[in-house]
């Protein structure tokens, strides 16, 4: 095998890991952003339903990276010499965009509680946090692997990354509920 066939064929298979590992971490993110949403309005916490809101942002940006690198791995034509591999870049803006989006919709909502402080429960998020925490963590290690490889990869691993803080914050803010009974912004 040539020099250039075998570096061909390793980064076929680099994009076949980072997309691997990309689906294993929408698979988490997915799975995790309705138990976020169901322990969220069940424990009346905006902590819980702002980190949902982040996971909804977190399987976006994976799928958006699956669907990027879909698009950068066809081949280029007479239209795109150089193909589409600024998909991927697109891709990650277009991730950063929905994390603005979603952190506009908190404060909105975090104004209105403080307003109006609800009845919350610090045990429920407390169990919804460590479970969200270990998922994060999960995804995070899945998503390391492959984070050097492609941009898009690591914008999603970042991505990841605030929220494993998120699901510490969320931590937290459970047990200063339950520790004091403070419950604004919970």
């Amino acid at each position: 095998m040539t020099a250039a066939a075998s570096n061909h064929h390793g980064h076929s298979h680099t994009r076949e890991a980072s997309r691997r590992n990309l689906a294993i971490a929408l698979g988490l993110a997915a799975g995790y952003m309705v138990v976020d949403l169901v322990g969220g309005v069940m424990a009346n916490s905006l902590s819980l339903l702002a980190d949902a809101g982040h996971m909804v942002t977190d399987a976006g940006a994976i799928g958006l990276a699956l669907l990027a690198m879909w698009v950068a791995g066809r081949p280029a034509s007479i239209e795109r010499t150089f193909g589409l591999h600024r998909t991927e870049v697109l891709a990650a803006l277009a991730n950063a965009l929905g994390l603005w989006l979603i952190a506009g919709l908190i404060f909105f909502e975090a104004y209105h509680r403080f307003l109006d402080p609800p009845s919350v429960n610090g045990s429920l998020m407390l169990v919804v946090g460590g479970i969200g925490l270990l998922v994060n963590l999960a995804a995070a290690v899945v998503l390391h692997r492959s984070a050097k490889e492609s941009l898009n990869v690591e914008g999603a691993f970042l991505h990841v990354i605030s929220d494993v803080l998120g699901s510490i914050a969320v931590i937290r803010a459970g047990l200063l509920i339950l520790t004091t009974g403070w419950v604004l912004g919970g």
